[in-house]
């Protein structure tokens, strides 16, 4: 079983295609002093995701445009790269935690920085 890199020690990859809620949360994430890279969609985080060996946490909306929504990605990220920290939002959606896949958490939008910073930290 392979560890979760610490959160602290490694990069947020936020995934949000609406650019006014992607900014906020890079905002936030930064402020809590983390880390941020950001993709507009599920395939622009792909490509960053093989070109990164430092992302540690992926926070993705659920319903993105392009050849995959957020919840395949996190599949995805899952299988390729276990290691990695998942967190899903949507403001249309509600998951439960047991539908993101490894373990990873829901936060539904809206969202605080202290809930994001919350599932950061306990995402298994």
């Amino acid at each position: 079983m392979s560890m979760k890199r610490a959160p602290d020690a490694s990069v947020i990859l936020v995934v949000e295609d609406d650019d006014l809620v992607r900014l906020c949360a890079v905002e936030m994430l930064e402020d809590a002093g983390f880390a941020v890279v950001e993709a507009r969609q599920a395939d622009e985080a792909w490509s960053v995701l093989h070109r990164r060996s430092d992302i540690g946490v992926l926070f993705t909306d659920v319903d993105m445009p392009g050849s995959m929504c957020g919840v395949t990605l996190a599949g995805r990220v899952f299988e390729t790269w276990p290691d990695i920290r998942l967190i899903l939002t949507s403001g249309r959606q509600r998951l439960a935690d047991r539908e993101v896949p490894d373990h990873g958490l829901f936060v539904p939008k809206p969202y605080s920085a202290s809930q994001v910073v919350d599932a950061i930290h306990h995402a298994e």
